[in-house]
């Protein structure tokens, strides 16, 4: 059921109208007034033929045959065995069919049907233009095909990007012809079958009409198009994914400050910056006292007096820094108490943390480089010949029927050569936020592997981190860019090729294990976050309670009562008491919040080691689906 249509006039397509068209539940209408433009240019070739004028591609044969002519009359009639009666219409016509049905060659899995959708509307918007020599009714049934839900079946792999997606196309232009394959309505039946259930009649290709249906860049602009529709959502998802592990780490909020960016003003690097602050604000982890935040240490049946205390998975530790150790550090122990729990006494967090703006933003602006290409892309002519039937100036057919290479695709496969490098980027600085939250030489004062193992049984989140590394492993080996490595083809009259196709579709299938990623860090930060959260409000409650003496219990290192800084161990404990009982509630900024209640909708808190496959098929679905973004 189509909900709504978008118009397509060749020149005003956006990203988002198409992903709106790939998704389905959209009807396409063309522009009655930029028809008239695709009808001139029709007529226009078609005069021009009656005249004999010899056109590439129209009257001449393709690549390294166009230096031959068409006949008047089929040579291979005079052979024996030949059939002069023979009713496969003109050369001409012969010509645009064969160019089809021979095309159409391409091997592996087939598209999913989002792909073929962007690439039926990609075909049908560069058309539109004008400049292609199609006739309107070979559009209008291009469009149907769209809109009766006749998806052309189109195996991923057989295209090299110049002279266009030729092989892809000639899939999808066949189901036309009533050949090859479609899905209709999600069934897969003979390309004649779909045409027929939609009441669909095959049509036949006039002048470069074979030509103008599979000369473009259809297929690897439909997957850049998706795939950075995926990858905007991913970026966002991997902020969200970066703010939960900055708060379980109860990380520094300097890094992020916008007078620190306005001194390297990079669009992306700014853009997380501002991110992130607002993903963490509210939050009372970031920037917290170091000696507010105790360290973990492992459960025992002693480790809590109070019984509600008791039911708790974990107890709680400092050590205090004794008078002999502080020499050289005075300055700083007047600003914080002299304990040491779970934050390191350092200035700045890890690389994997600090870092966010300027890694994450290089990957935005790789991403925002990419759809500027595409955006240009989605609107422009893209076959050739070039067809210019109001040319005034024109003296000669070549003036107005112009040969160039509009479908080479280096554009796009640059541009997305440089995406296809930032996705291993983006998922490797995820997995080492993932490995710091569960070593506990790194993590801060959490439990290794971010679980309790009282009886060395526990396993945790252990494998989780192995699996993102193996994702980011194979990410990295795929990142290599196809565009570089260019193949002949058509006896070298194609002498130079793009191979965008494969580099669009690599991307494109990449941003699945990118998300997987995501997914593992969020689902290890969650958590980390319950955990941190959980022994700072511990040991706030246990302040409230007015028994310093209960706290000095949890201090490691404590003097025994004879020792002679057993009076200064005790003040600097009472102020240690006062410190975390005056402290607000412990917990995570709002957004980040609401990030951790969606996520334990689904997950519960794992307090000992259960089957996690569940766990991380319903994580992956929440990432894959923008929820947790949204």
């Amino acid at each position: 059921m189509q909900n709504h249509t978008i118009t397509l006039d060749g020149n005003s397509l956006t990203r988002e109208q198409l992903v709106a068209i790939a998704r389905g539940g959209v009807a396409v209408v063309l522009d009655e007034a930029q028809l008239a433009h695709v009808q001139r240019a029709a007529e226009f070739l078609a005069g021009k033929v009656s005249g004999g004028e010899p056109i590439y591609g129209v009257t001449t044969g393709f690549g390294s045959n166009a230096d031959k002519l068409l006949g008047a009359h089929r040579a291979r009639d005079e052979l024996p065995g030949g059939n002069p009666q023979s009713n496969e219409g003109t050369l001409l016509e012969e010509l645009q069919r064969n160019l089809v049905i021979t095309h159409a060659v391409c091997v592996g899995e087939p598209f999913a049907p989002d792909v073929v959708r962007a690439m039926l509307a990609i075909r049908i918007n560069t058309l539109m233009r004008g400049h292609s020599g199609i006739r309107v009714s070979t559009l209008r049934a291009l469009t149907e095909l769209l809109n009766r839900d006749v998806i052309p079946l189109i195996p991923q792999k057989g295209s090299v990007g110049a002279s266009g997606d030729l092989a892809p196309l000639s899939h999808l232009a066949i189901v036309l012809l009533g050949g090859g394959e479609a899905f209709h309505r999600g069934e897969r039946v003979s390309g004649a079958q779909a045409l027929q259930r939609a009441g669909l009649a095959p049509i036949k290709l006039s002048f470069k009409e074979g030509l103008a249906l599979n000369n473009g860049t259809a297929q690897m602009l439909a997957c850049g198009v998706l795939a950075l529709d995926r990858l905007e959502t991913l970026v966002a998802t991997a902020d969200l994914a970066a703010a939960m592990t900055l708060d379980a780490f109860a990380g520094r909020i300097g890094a992020f400050k916008p007078e620190v960016h306005a001194l390297r003003p990079h669009p992306g690097q700014v853009e997380t910056a501002a991110q992130i602050r607002t993903l963490v604000q509210g939050s009372t982890l970031t920037d917290i006292a170091y000696h507010l935040v105790p360290r973990f240490k492992t459960w025992l049946a002693d480790a809590w007096s109070d019984a509600q205390d008791q039911q708790r998975h974990f107890d709680i530790a400092w050590d205090w820094v004794p008078v002999s150790q502080r020499h050289g550090r005075e300055a700083f122990y007047q600003r914080f108490l002299p304990f040491k729990g779970g934050k390191k006494h350092q200035p700045q967090d890890a690389y994997c943390l600090r870092c966010l703006p300027q890694v994450h933003g290089a990957v935005r602006d790789a991403i925002a480089q990419a759809a500027r290409v595409l955006e240009i892309e989605l609107n422009a002519v893209t076959d050739n010949p070039l067809i210019f039937p109001n040319a005034a100036d024109a003296e000669v057919i070549e003036d107005q029927v112009i040969s160039a290479g509009h479908f080479h695709g280096m554009p796009l496969a640059l541009a997305m050569s440089y995406v296809k490098a930032a996705i291993p980027v983006l998922a490797s600085i995820s997995e080492r936020r993932l490995n710091k939250l569960v070593d506990p030489a790194t993590n801060d004062g959490l439990p290794a592997f971010l679980i309790g193992n009282e009886d060395a049984t526990d396993s945790g989140f252990m494998i989780v981190q192995y699996t993102a590394a193996a994702l980011v492993n194979d990410l990295a080996t795929r990142a290599h860019p196809a565009s570089v490595y260019s193949i002949p083809t058509s006896a070298n009259a194609e002498d130079h090729v793009s191979m965008g196709a494969n580099e669009a579709r690599h991307v494109l299938e990449m941003t699945e294990d990118l998300g997987h990623v995501l997914a593992m860090e969020l689902y290890t930060a969650a958590q980390a976050l319950d955990y941190r959260q959980d022994m700072l409000n511990a040991a706030r409650q246990l302040a409230q309670r007015g028994d310093w003496r209960a706290l000095a219990a949890k201090i490691s290192n404590a003097p025994d009562a004879n020792h002679p800084s057993r009076a200064q161990f005790e003040r600097e404990v009472q102020a240690l008491t006062a410190a975390l009982a005056e402290a607000q509630d412990f917990h995570a900024g709002d957004a980040v919040a609401q990030a951790l209640a969606k996520i334990r909708e689904r997950i519960a808190f794992m307090s000992r080691d259960r089957a996690m496959d569940g766990d991380v098929r319903a994580i992956c679905e929440l990432v894959a689906s923008g929820t947790l973004v949204d």
